[in-house]
């Protein structure tokens, strides 16, 4: 069996090398060369969008791709056959991306973007000194007794709502479905309305599909107390970038924390580089996939022998 994995990652197959299938290590950001068309996997990590859609129009022998990144969305969209199996790299990220999201939301529930640009200037920031000690605004300083509601309650959640949870929040999760997940109470995405009005810190880690397409709009963020913080480190596009603007602006919205954003990378002249009480980072919240060896290993060799994939998500 022949499979391709790109030169954005190194893998570990030695199982599979050891047992004589044929890896071949590919471009992701040019055209898949002829020779290689005819592999039946394909491996994904950080690949372009053409070379994506060639590998799509290109490649009639596939038979599995497996994209390294927690969300398939471009996958997906590239067009592969119907017959095609498309898993995903769910859980590969949950480290990494729970490590990055709680960074963010210190961050911006301390206001280290203010106090590092006093540093910048030189300024001891007494007035900010001053307002973290104040009875009256210390609450907003801490997540000890903050309300904290995570959006898109998976394997991701799991592995940040117990970091949260040390620190003296109290975590919330929203689902498809009511219930309990890792220990924590989850609310169904029709009761979201209900648990807004009281959350503290909002974090999204909903997938790009056409269902969450700006799901935080304007309504959502009216919701929201004035004195509330949004971290995304889901997908750019569920958010209504031009909604979370006008929030900010109108201090609506204490602070926001973006990994990521709808066009990556952002524009120079993008409004969000310069929208107050907005923290930026350039998408990294899961660069770093753990156990991806293991996990194209499992897959190939459930391909071979006809049994389940993991994380299957079409095809």
């Amino acid at each position: 069996m022949k499979i391709l994995v790109p030169d954005t990652i190194d893998l570990d197959l030695a199982s599979l090398d050891a047992s004589g299938e044929d890896i071949v290590v590919y471009q992701v950001d040019q055209p898949i060369p002829s020779a290689h068309r005819d592999a039946e996997v394909l491996v994904v990590w950080r690949n372009t969008t053409e070379n994506l859609a060639g590998a799509a129009k290109e490649m009639p022998s596939l038979r599995l791709v497996q994209t390294l990144a927690a969300g398939p969305d471009s996958v997906l969209a590239a067009g592969f056959a119907d017959s095609v199996a498309i898993t995903s790299g769910r859980s590969l990220h949950d480290g990494p991306v729970a490590e990055h999201a709680l960074a963010l939301v210190l961050a911006a529930v301390r206001r280290l973007d203010v106090l590092l640009e006093s540093q910048k200037a030189a300024t001891w920031n007494q007035p900010y000194n001053t307002a973290q000690s104040d009875p009256a605004t210390e609450q907003l300083y801490t997540l000890d007794g903050a309300k904290v509601t995570i959006w898109g309650f998976g394997s991701i959640a799991g592995r940040l709502a117990p970091l949260l949870a040390a620190l003296g929040a109290k975590v919330t999760g929203v689902a498809s479905s009511k219930g309990e997940r890792y220990g924590f109470p989850v609310v169904a995405a029709d009761e979201f309305h209900e648990v807004l009005g009281s959350t503290d810190v909002l974090i999204s880690i909903l997938p790009a599909t056409p269902e969450t397409a700006d799901a935080l709009n304007e309504e959502v963020m009216r919701q929201l107390p004035a004195s509330a913080v949004f971290v995304n480190v889901g997908r750019g596009a569920t958010v209504d970038e031009d909604a979370l603007l006008a929030a900010l602006r109108e201090g609506r919205l204490r602070a926001a924390a973006l990994d990521v954003t709808k066009v990556e990378p952002l524009p120079a002249d993008s409004e969000l580089w310069t929208a107050p009480n907005l923290i930026i980072t350039p998408h990294v919240a899961g660069n770093r996939p753990k156990g991806a060896g293991p996990l194209v290993t499992a897959n190939v060799n459930a391909l071979k022998e006809g049994k389940p994939l993991t994380n299957q998500v079409a095809g």
